[in-house]
């Protein structure tokens, strides 16, 4: 098929671990079927060299190079550099293991001394995004010491080196246009919108109202373009309140925005105190608006004596301020490096409880569903519109109203729905991807870099754990899309808004993520899954009832093999009760046939019709 190639690479990607990790013996029947996806990889990996994607090419080849494998010490390879992956297959096993790595997902890249491998005595560390790190040693030599080095740093990190990233490159080709997921238009058509309280708006048609927002709003009718541009000079970055979901019968609505530029002095805007209570009166349903503020009370504080803030009860009488005390993007980037030191490369198993605790990473997920489920509450249960923000609006804003739509509309727990709210709530209201993740950026010290993104999918994946049969898609839909954030190979997450991504013609010049992802569609669906239409989803957002997602963070390290998860083996069971089922009714079908023969022969004789075999697969 035209995506055969992808579907192997992803195969791979996506395996509990990679195939370096591999004993010399054959998986058992007990093994994963991405680990056994993992020994097929290698069966191709004895066939090519390295394996290329449409548009990828090699720019550097060293043999004798020795990866220094943390699980079985160092295995010489030959290393391939492409502008998409590092890619090393070993010379001395057989069948060879490969070590493919997506250059995206490479964060840093150091020179380091390697004391104990004979001639091997330069290395180089590659620190990952996705939970692993890797370390090569080879000769000194220093041509060849350099070339590997420089194309490493260079292909790694295109943007810093002035080369484009290799989504603009790749062409493979797929069924279906991803890229057509989501049009605003029909999305809001389906949410019943227009009505006679909220209008789409294209005052945002040039990006001119707000350069991170998308083209298309949703505000409310009676608003004049005029006042709107007054709220947005009073709203951080211009990041005005507009509609994300309005609930069908009750017409409560999630309204998303940034922090009020309030400052020491509580700066007032009439037009912005107007806005929010015309909000407010577009739901009938209540006299009241709740204003969900995902900072900490100090921390707000802190901001508003620089000239942010927040809505105040004297300014907003209508309203009512909470504060979800969640931590900003230094502490997420903090834990996540703390959870990253525990699972890779050694566990301690004599204290591994302790040392997840320690790393408050099931804590702060802990805030996110908490703080979703309270919105969530209000709208369904309260019919009480509510307003988001945090201090910009496209981090902590992005993950609670993304997540309490998930909770209230069943739609979005589809694999077309969940595509759209991605699309939706974080890359068209202009969550800063290249900047969270930093693509192709060498600065890996960047203090703009947080695990924003990688939360909100955790969340889910938390919801999916508790409610089974709630959504379509499966746990390997959710590791592919974190795979890809950092790959580089589609241009899905790639720019930091939409102005951006229309700018570099990303739809045009790239792939999406969800061509390749409806194209295999098989692969990403939940066989349990039962579609509660209109049924609110309220995950218990409690520690008790959390867990360390094992198969996406300890994937890389063999010593906490995840176990299959039971939804893929459900459909290799229901796969087997097809062909099972099959051969029953050809059996059948021979049996009549037998029959009808024998009858004929038998002439007058009474006919006998044949026993139907009955099964209770």
């Amino acid at each position: 098929s035209p995506t055969g190639s992808h579907v192997e690479w992803c195969k791979q990607l996506i395996a509990a671990t990679i195939s370096s990790q591999i004993s010399g013996s054959v998986p058992s029947e007990g093994v994963s079927r991405d680990y056994r996806a993992l020994w097929d990889g290698n069966k191709l990996a004895q066939m090519e060299e390295a394996p290329l994607f449409p548009g990828e090419s090699i720019k550097v080849t060293a043999k004798d190079v020795m990866y220094i494998c943390p699980f079985m010490g160092a295995v010489s390879g030959t290393l391939t550099v492409t502008d998409f992956r590092m890619y090393i297959k070993s010379v001395e096993r057989d069948p060879p293991f490969v070590v493919d790595v997506p250059l995206g997902v490479i964060s840093r890249v150091e020179k380091i001394g390697v004391q104990s491998h004979g001639d091997n005595s330069c290395g180089i560390e590659i620190v990952c995004k996705d939970m692993r790190n890797l370390r090569l040693a080879y000769k000194q030599e220093e041509q060849n010491r350099l070339e590997i080095f420089e194309n490493l740093v260079t292909r790694a990190f295109p943007v810093s080196n002035g080369l484009p990233l290799f989504a603009f490159s790749y062409k493979e080709k797929f069924a279906v246009n991803g890229w057509k997921v989501y049009d605003p238009m029909a999305e809001y058509k389906r949410q019943g919108l227009p009505n006679e309280s909220w209008k789409i708006s294209k005052v945002n048609s040039t990006y001119e109202l707000c350069d991170t927002y998308p083209a298309v709003l949703v505000v409310p009718t009676s608003v004049k373009d005029d006042d709107l541009s007054k709220v947005a000079a009073f709203r951080a970055k211009g990041r005005v309140p507009v509609l994300s979901w309005i609930h069908p019968e009750s017409q409560a609505t999630i309204t998303r925005c940034s922090q009020p530029s309030v400052g020491p002095n509580d700066k007032r805007c009439k037009e912005d105190e107007k806005y929010l209570q015309t909000i407010m009166d577009a739901n009938a349903q209540s006299h009241k608006l709740i204003i969900f503020d995902a900072r900490q009370n100090s921390v707000a504080d802190t901001n508003k004596a620089k000239g942010g803030g927040y809505e105040s009860e004297s300014a907003y009488p209508n309203a009512e301020l909470v504060f979800l005390e969640i931590h900003n993007i230094h502490v997420m980037r903090e834990s996540l490096r703390k959870l990253k030191e525990i699972v890779y490369p050694t566990i301690d198993e004599t204290r591994w409880l302790s040392n997840v605790d320690s790393t408050h990473w099931l804590e702060y997920i802990r805030m996110l569903l908490a703080g979703a489920v309270r919105i969530a509450d209000k709208i369904e249960s309260g019919k009480t519109s509510v307003v988001v923000h945090c201090s910009d609006g496209w981090d902590r804003t992005a993950q609670l109203t993304a997540l309490a739509m998930l909770m209230l509309d069943s739609y979005y727990r589809t694999i077309k729905g969940f595509e759209v709210l991605i699309e939706k709530e974080w890359i068209s209201f202009g969550h800063r991807f290249a900047m969270r993740v930093g693509h192709g950026d060498d600065d890996h010290a960047d203090a703009d870099r947080s695990p924003i993104f990688l939360q909100f999918i955790d969340c889910v994946w938390q919801m999916t754990k508790q409610f089974p049969a709630a959504f379509e898609f499966n746990e390997l839909f959710l590791i592919t899309i974190l795979d890809h954030l950092y790959s580089c190979l589609f241009g899905t997450f790639l720019c930091n808004c939409e102005k951006e991504r229309l700018k570099e013609e990303v739809s045009t010049k790239t792939i999406s993520l969800w061509s390749y992802i409806n194209s295999q569609l098989d692969e990403f669906t939940n066989p349990f899954y039962v579609n509660y239409e209109n049924h609110v989803l309220y995950p218990v957002a409690s520690l008790n009832h959390l867990e360390l997602w094992v198969n996406y963070y300890v994937r890389w390290n063999p010593r906490m093999r995840p176990q299959v998860p039971i939804h893929q083996n459900l459909k290799e069971l229901l796969a087997i009760r097809t062909e099972l089922q099959k051969k029953v009714e050809d059996l059948q079908r021979e049996a009549a046939t037998r029959s009808i023969s024998s009858s004929s022969d038998r002439g007058s004789s009474p006919s006998h019709s044949a026993t139907p075999v009955h099964t209770s697969v």
